[in-house]
């Protein structure tokens, strides 16, 4: 917890007025419906809570808050809990409660001449890329729990995902937003406009705070024109320098039609391959490595067959890709990110693994496999490293499957020195050790030697002036003052 002694357990009396305010859907106590909440996506944490506040509304959780703020009860704000890093479970003192804001759900607004959308914390990503498309616009950020993350959690978190390489993080789409602040006051910030230079930009205090400072309670999103020609491929690469030199072939051609470009190891494969069924290599033989690339644009008269065939054909004649298939449809499209989207499901399935969700300079991305499985490698013979990710943009999860054999739990009680090897070749590459999951309550303890002295004193200054209790989301982000 930051800068404050244990929170107060919320009294009966506060409950029973949290529960009239809330009405009979929007207040859970019941030990077997809250407990859903207490665990997280990867079940490394396991907490307790007081109860689980669903409101309908900003009005009813601003009042909700402000009865939890003047109780000094601590709370934790949740979406469609999908954090890979703790980030939205509570503590296991039983003291907090968490707020669940999925009830929240309205789209309110979609404009298609200023291309965005105003829509509620508690919609899915995928709900609001449907809608977005259903108007004839995309909403460009995508992830492989867009089914369940909420677009709270989504901005809360500052996603990156798939399309980062094209279109930005999750930060970049916000134009305005709304939120409630730990007192129970209103930020009022929706608006519309490309250009606003009046003063701080408040709203990007609260996109990646992880839920510290306050609650999203809706937000402007960007859009973008509709793709009307997509073409996705699979390559088949000797190995990450190879997987950036087929990422400057393309840039080199045309960086704005380049939507997504995902690399993937040949261990990783493997596991989808043999573990996750319906998932089938669509080439001849497994590769060291492979590449996802999609090409996109909304222009009418593009070509881009010829463009993703024109690149590959010089990538084959200069021997920077072996083999490689071209999606004939939107069927073989899905299958061939399925391939990609599957890596974690099959990593489950193949026993205990540790997550790194870090960044380095895309062109370092090379270094960082080969030395972070070397150190990994060495730290635990038979280790079984599987990196996959967004390449284009420098952000690899370099995750690490136990050793066949290896009891699980031992595998990961080494879970934090296996973080740190990664951790200590990151650094020494000028990378981050979040690139986009967040700090959660996984990683508060890294802080300090990579975000200290001035630059974290500064972040807690400013989660001190917005929530001086520290009662939001305490165990997020900062480790123990």
């Amino acid at each position: 917890m930051t800068d404050r002694s244990l929170p107060n357990a919320p009294s009966a009396a506060l409950l029973h007025r949290l529960g009239a305010l809330l009405g009979p859907s929007g207040m859970l106590t019941a030990e077997a419906d809250v407990a859903p909440y207490c665990t997280d996506w990867r079940a490394l944490y396991r907490g307790r809570a007081a109860a689980v506040l669903r409101p309908a509304d900003s009005a009813a959780l601003a009042a909700a808050v402000a009865m939890c703020a003047e109780a000094g009860v601590a709370m934790v704000p949740q979406g469609g809990n999908t954090s890979m890093v703790g980030g939205a479970t509570p503590d296991e003192s039983g003291r907090e409660v968490v707020i669940c804001l999925s009830r929240m759900n309205r789209i309110r607004r979609i404009d298609p001449v200023d291309q965005t959308m105003e829509v509620e914390a508690g919609v899915t990503l995928k709900a609001a890329q449907d809608a977005a498309r259903a108007a004839g616009m995309l909403l460009p950020l995508s992830i492989s729990s867009e089914g369940s993350a909420q677009i709270g959690g989504v901005l809360a978190t500052n996603a990156g995902g798939n399309n980062t390489v094209r279109y930005g993080n999750a930060r970049e789409l916000v134009l305005g937003l709304e939120a409630v602040l730990p007192d129970g006051g209103v930020f009022h910030g929706l608006r519309r406009l490309r250009k606003d230079n009046t003063g701080y930009a408040l709203r990007h205090l609260f996109v990646g705070a992880e839920g510290t400072l306050g609650f999203i309670t809706a937000a402007i999103l960007q859009l973008q024109p509709q793709p009307r020609a997509v073409e996705a491929a699979l390559c088949a690469v000797a190995d990450a320098d190879a997987a950036l030199a087929l990422f400057a072939a393309f840039r080199d051609q045309d960086p704005a039609l380049i939507q997504a470009f995902e690399y993937m190891s040949g261990a990783g494969m493997d596991l989808v391959t043999r573990l996750v069924p319906g998932a089938s290599l669509p080439l001849a033989e497994p590769a060291p490595a492979y590449v996802l690339v999609e090409l996109a644009t909304p222009r009418r008269d593009a070509d881009l067959r010829a463009a993703l065939e024109a690149v590959l054909g010089g990538a084959f004649e200069a021997g920077t890709v072996s083999d490689a298939v071209i999606a004939e449809s939107e069927t073989q499209r899905l299958a061939l990110w399925k391939l990609r989207e599957e890596h974690a499901e099959a990593q489950r399935r193949a026993g205990a693994s540790v997550k790194n969700d870090v960044s380095v300079p895309v062109s370092k991305v090379p270094a960082l496999i080969e030395r972070a499985s070397a150190a990994c490698a060495a730290l635990i013979p038979g280790i079984r490293p599987a990196p996959f990710g967004h390449i284009g943009d420098g952000n690899i999860h370099f995750n690490l499957v136990q050793p066949e054999g290896m009891d699980p739990a031992a595998f990961l009680a080494q879970d934090h020195a296996i973080m740190d090897a990664v951790a200590a070749v990151v650094r020494d590459l000028d990378g981050s050790f979040s690139a986009e999951h967040g700090v959660g309550r996984l990683k508060p303890y890294m802080m300090p030697a990579w975000r200290g002295g001035a630059e974290l004193e500064t972040m807690r200054r400013i989660k001190r002036a917005i929530d001086p209790a520290g009662l939001m989301n305490p165990d997020a982000i900062f480790p123990p003052a």
